[in-house]
């Protein structure tokens, strides 16, 4: 799971209609290159139809490769029913990326793994989903993912 970049604040346009700032916009590129330099690839990239959380997943692909989908069940109440759904659609062991928000992110980890995380802006959740039981695997702020892409943004 990649939680979308730093957006506009509340209150400045529609909530589906937030845009990424600069800063996640950075964010988001930051994660695709971090992913990438780990050699993870995907079989799949699901995202939020919201604009911040498109143009995040947008933007890790260029890294990633591939083009993200858009999935109506990630723009709110995104949980551990979606979640599976997903895993079944591209088959148990592919590796799918889902770019979505909060608190659903926390929850839907919280619902998997019983690990209690807060998914920060511009995070990345790695969760390992086999025979029914969930891992939490790595939970990966945007400093850590800056680490890995070296730019220490």
């Amino acid at each position: 799971m990649l939680r979308h970049g730093e957006a506009q604040p509340h209150g400045s346009a529609n909530d589906s209609d937030r845009c990424l700032t600069e800063r996640g916009e950075q964010q988001a590129r930051c994660a695709g290159v971090a992913l990438a330099a780990i050699g993870l690839t995907f079989s799949a990239v699901y995202a939020s139809p919201k604009v911040r959380g498109l143009n995040t997943a947008l933007l890790a692909c260029e890294a990633l490769g591939g083009e993200p989908v858009v999935y109506a069940g990630l723009s709110s109440g995104f949980g551990r029913s979606e979640a599976l759904e997903l895993i079944e659609t591209e088959g148990v062991d592919d590796r799918i990326l889902v770019v979505g928000h909060e608190p659903d992110f926390s929850q839907t980890a919280f619902d998997l793994t019983g690990g209690r995380i807060d998914v920060k802006k511009g995070s990345v959740v790695g969760i390992r989903i086999e025979s029914g039981a969930s891992q939490l695997l790595a939970v990966l702020r945007p400093r850590d993912l800056a680490a890995i892409e070296g730019s220490g943004v």
